[in-house]
């Protein structure tokens, strides 16, 4: 009879109105209870009736109440779903339809659901992958959740699932670009090529690869200096910025690279056919003329030009790689003339690579890994390759170009498509000053290491140490790397300048510095230029294909590994992250990352720590392991559902207690008298 009473409904809200409130983020758990956390280190419990009304991750403004001599948190508005666009499973309840949510923390959570108008009910089975919207919520004033199915990404069993899943959950086209019949070149009428094809260009590529955008020339002078040529494939010949296909590249922004396959940004009869530099066809290109000196120094006689050029030679990593380390390689006998172009090629990225090493940056060898599939995409094998003398060779003609690019067009036009990394973030200089200052050295100070010159000199100094320790401590205080339109430092890469051009198949940001770069060719006003917001666009792009590949990845791998457990293979683990749950590592023979909780490594809380601030695990006050260092491990645990990874050391601590808890013969710890003595 009280329940539709309007005072005691007033009263009700009265009191409500006059309870504190707070704003935070719902973290669910397995027995149906939650958390609001309100930051760091604050948190309120959520009873499970009150978990009724919301979802894991919903940003939500509770009140705030004592239950049972217990501060709890009751949500009463929600400010931001977890869940709008989602990607889920349908799961199949007396017939009708339900979404099971794909993420660790929701997919207990079967939310009630119709198909949009246009799909039919009877399409969809248990388990088939989905595109869902939520379009109810308890805290909206709904009564339960209700969600819409508004695509169908696949049955439930197909094993092409984990891209299609991937590519659908980040937005991401899952095909190429239509081409179209007739491909025409496009020219300005002032543009003239100039005709290379009888300059005996090399391309060196992976054996599969189809889409050759690359083709290098050089040559040794008397006095040692080098004469270099890159000639980089143009799309640009064929779309202009005011092409459809243009909207399509830029929409883009990349071509998507996963596991095992690609999804081009380009039509694949443009990137694979007419643009991409086959051996004995003509093609157009963008080329960069250079002088290197011996000492690996860029020349400032920087020319671009536009060419017709046609490539002598199609090479492959792995055979030039031997014939530059063994004199020979059983696959490839050049002839006279190729071979001395390659030789060429490596003594300058030699000189190159010498010289980034003394005044730049350069980056540790770290293996690649390579999924090799099967016809039915099965993982066949897991390969880690190590980037050999020819992969470096082509690396630094690319950087070289790229450097050569980017002060063309900061001379040209003070803007363009950059690369840029800005160092240490400012708030976190003194951090690092006092991380790599032995006491009393003054080796590097705030001042220094905030300019391009002294973050080099730090970086390369971090690489000499005997352990990648403070390294992997210091990347934390970085800034991340940037893609814009002012012609910034690359800190990173210890250079003062750096914009690409050498990918215009692969990245639209090339495509724009192409179009700037044949203005300047022809001293007139770019048709194009990158814009203030183009930075943005791209970072966003780059930054959903590496979720989007990493996914895959994780997906692969515990498809891959989900038998190791009971095999109890050992492998070695380098430590890449600590936490204070515990510490991922990556394994090194595959490359799959694994979580090693701090329960498996001694489940006494009371002896072990894992300090996330300064990257140690310590047992009994003793450092047991830090970042960068490497042991081994076994599997304990493949989660297929959460394509994760658990991990656990082969070397075992006994849970014995505290050495400062253990006492001589016939003795008591301090602590222990005192407390006898009161």
């Amino acid at each position: 009879m009280f329940q539709d009473n309007p005072l005691l409904a007033q009263l009700k809200q009265q009191i409500q109105e006059n309870l504190p409130k707070k704003e935070g983020t719902i973290k669910a758990t397995d027995k149906g209870f939650g958390f609001l956390e309100v930051d760091s280190k604050t948190s309120f419990f959520v009873p499970p009736p009150y978990m009724k009304k919301c979802l894991h991750g919903d940003k939500v403004m509770a009140i705030i109440r004592t239950e049972k001599e217990r501060e709890v948190a009751e949500p009463q508005e929600l400010l931001e779903p977890s869940l709008e666009r989602f990607i889920g499973r349908v799961k199949l309840f007396k017939g009708k339809l339900n979404v099971a949510p794909d993420h660790p923390q929701l997919k207990k959570q079967s939310l009630k659901a119709k198909v949009k108008k246009g799909l039919k009910s009877d399409d969809f089975a248990e388990g088939d992958w989905v595109v869902a919207r939520l379009i109810r919520h308890p805290l909206k004033g709904d009564n339960g959740f209700f969600v819409e199915i508004t695509e169908k990404i696949t049955d439930a069993n197909d094993k092409i699932a984990p891209w299609w899943v991937t590519l659908a959950q980040n937005d991401l086209p899952n095909k190429e670009p239509e081409g179209i019949d007739n491909w025409q070149i496009k020219d300005d009428e002032a543009l003239q090529r100039v005709d290379m094809t009888h300059v005996p260009f090399v391309t060196i590529d992976g054996e599969s690869t189809k889409d050759m955008d690359d083709a290098l020339y050089a040559k040794k002078t008397a006095n040692g200096d080098f004469e270099l040529t890159i000639a980089i494939a143009d799309p640009t010949a064929y779309i202009t910025p005011e092409d459809d296909m243009d909207k399509v590249a830029r929409e883009r922004g990349f071509t998507i690279y996963m596991p095992g396959r690609n999804i081009p940004m380009l039509p694949r009869d443009l990137a694979d056919e007419l643009c991409s530099l086959h051996e004995g066809e003509v093609r157009p290109a963008l080329c960069c003329t250079v002088t290197v000196d011996k000492d690996g120094v860029i020349g400032d006689d920087i020319k671009f030009f536009a060419a017709n050029i046609q490539s002598h030679a199609r090479l492959v990593y792995d055979h030039v790689s031997d014939f530059i380390e063994n004199g020979e390689s059983a696959q490839w006998q050049p002839n006279d003339e190729i071979a001395a172009i390659v030789r060429d090629l490596y003594d300058f990225s030699l000189a190159r690579a010498n010289w980034r090493q003394t005044h730049a940056v350069v980056f540790p060898d770290r293996p690649d890994y390579r999924f090799e599939l099967s016809e039915d995409n099965d993982v066949v094998a897991i390969h880690a390759e190590m980037r050999r003398s020819a992969n470096r060779l082509v690396e630094e003609a690319m950087i070289t170009a790229n450097i050569c690019a980017g002060r063309t067009l900061r001379d040209a036009f003070g803007h363009g498509v950059f690369n840029t990394h800005s160092g240490f973030k400012a708030e976190k200089i003194e951090d690092v000053v006092t991380l790599v200052n032995p006491e009393g050295s003054e080796s590097f100070d705030a001042d220094s290491i905030a300019t391009l010159e002294g973050f080099a000199k730090l970086r390369r100094w971090l690489g000499e140490q005997d352990t990648s320790y403070l390294d992997n401590r210091i990347r934390k205080f970085q800034a991340y790397s940037e893609i814009g339109n002012q012609p910034l430092p690359h800190y990173a890469m210890g250079l003062d300048i750096y914009a690409t051009w050498t990918s215009p198949i692969r990245k639209y940001g090339d495509m724009i510095n192409h179009r700037m770069l044949k203005a300047h060719i022809l001293g007139k006003e770019p048709v194009q230029t990158a814009d203030e917001t183009v930075g943005e666009e791209l970072a966003l792009h780059r930054k959903h294909h590496k979720i989007a590949e990493r996914n895959v990845a994780d997906w692969l791998y515990a498809r891959t590994l989900e038998q190791e457990p009971e095999k109890g293979t050992t492998y070695t683990a380098e430590i890449f992250d600590i936490n204070r749950a515990g510490m991922r590592v990556r394994l090194m023979e595959n490359g799959a990352a694994a979580f090693i909780p701090g329960s498996m490594i001694l489940a006494n809380k009371e002896r072990l720590q894992c300090d996330g601030d300064n990257g140690q695990v310590i047992l009994d006050k003793e450092v047991l392991y830090r970042l960068g260092d490497t042991l081994e491990v076994v599997l304990a645990e493949v989660n297929q559902e959460n394509r994760s990874l658990l991990a656990k050391p082969t070397q075992v601590f006994a849970d014995a207690p505290a050495p400062e808890a253990e006492a001589a013969e016939g003795e008591q710890p301090q602590a222990s008298q005192q407390a006898e003595a009161k």
